[in-house]
């Protein structure tokens, strides 16, 4: 059985909707007038978390550059960072950029509590933050992502239509994402809300900074300890760590079992084509991007956030943060060319390069 496309209505995301503060009130400080309008010549620093992950340098950046020059008529500009899985670099990155006055900062936090302090830090030096992907803590001023309990309940629903009666009688191993990523643990509470009671979870793993080789790791202790045969399924919240619990099942000999992901990497659609990884959460980062790229050029130029944030988050230190929650897909071979082949992610031929064509001839995929 295979999944249709669903895309998750954005009225039904499961956000907080704090009556406290408006998206103008979290312009006050710029509108007050307290510091002169930027027009279009503005600095946006962008802190992106990892290069691990093939999205943030593939896509996020490019897009965001391509947004904020097009909304300043080609006059601002973006200034990069990333922190390759660091916190304590990330925060130096934007300690960095706080004196190097860029205008507004876009952050994409490895460590969501560790960063607050170099928000404060933004803030207190007029700058303004948008949180981007993560909510970070501290005065953030917008944030923009997925529904993030969303995700995982894609993850966890497509996962059980995959086992089908298989659920009744054998275990799954879940591989969440890192402790340390806020969105990791949305993306467990909602696999959790779909799969308890419905199989049993033989093991269950928070994976140290997502990387695939502790994923790897993990899931050859789980076939150790489960035994190969118990296991018909794995939860596995990337694609990057799928392609490590892939990896580890085939040496064990396990094949033919759905694996979840997230993310639709390159590697991890060719994975769906050829069978070895069930689905993806193709998550339309263009639309992400160009939302942050707004915010944070709104907030540099002194603008009300209301014509674009129409949603509003509560973080553990903050209440009532303008936010915009973008809508995903549950990503299998049947969708692949309604999805990131239309939305010009990928082409067909680099999806179906080399031994993945026979593949993609069987699926129809041309």
């Amino acid at each position: 059985m295979r999944r249709a496309a669903v895309a998750i209505a954005a009225g039904a995301m499961a956000v907080s909707l704090a009556a406290c503060g408006s998206a103008k009130e979290s312009g006050d400080k710029k509108d007050s007038g307290d510091s002169a309008a930027k027009g279009d010549n503005i600095k946006v620093g962008l802190l992106l978390p990892e290069n691990q992950t093939a999205r943030y340098e593939k896509f996020d950046k490019p897009l965001i550059e391509k947004k904020v020059k097009e909304l300043t008529n080609n006059k601002g500009e973006v200034v990069y960072a990333n922190a390759k899985q660091d916190a304590s670099l990330q925060n130096q990155q934007v300690d960095t950029m706080v004196t190097n006055k860029v205008d507004v900062l876009i952050v994409d936090a490895v460590d969501s509590k560790a960063i607050a302090g170099s928000v404060k830090k933004a803030k207190d030096a007029g700058i303004p933050v948008v949180a981007y992907d993560r909510l970070a803590e501290g005065p953030i001023d917008a944030y923009t992502s997925f529904d993030n309990v969303t995700v995982g309940k894609t993850q966890g629903e497509a996962l059980l239509e995959a086992l089908g009666d298989k659920a009744k009688d054998g275990q799954i191993v879940m591989m969440n994402g890192s402790a340390t990523d806020p969105n990791a643990a949305q993306f467990k509470e909602g696999a959790h809300s779909v799969l308890d009671g419905k199989v049993k979870i033989g093991r269950e793993y928070d994976t140290k900074e997502w990387k695939p080789e502790n994923a790897n790791a993990n899931m050859e202790g789980a076939i150790s300890a489960l035994g190969k045969k118990k296991i018909v399924g794995v939860y596995s919240a990337n694609d990057g760590m799928a392609g490590g619990i892939i990896t580890a099942l085939k040496a064990a000999g396990i094949d033919n079992i759905p694996v979840t992901g997230q993310d639709a990497e390159l590697a991890g659609v060719q994975r769906i084509v050829t069978g070895e990884q069930y689905m993806s959460v193709y998550k339309p980062y263009p639309q992400e991007a160009d939302v942050a790229a707004e915010m944070a050029v709104a907030l540099a130029q002194g603008k009300s956030l209301d014509s674009i944030a129409k949603d509003k988050v509560d973080s553990p230190t903050n209440k009532g943060i303008p936010a915009v929650l973008v809508p995903v897909v549950s990503l299998t071979q049947d969708n692949i060319e309604d999805t990131v082949i239309k939305d010009g992610i990928y082409t067909v031929q680099e999806i179906c390069a080399g031994k993945y064509k026979a593949a993609c001839d069987k699926i129809g995929l041309k």
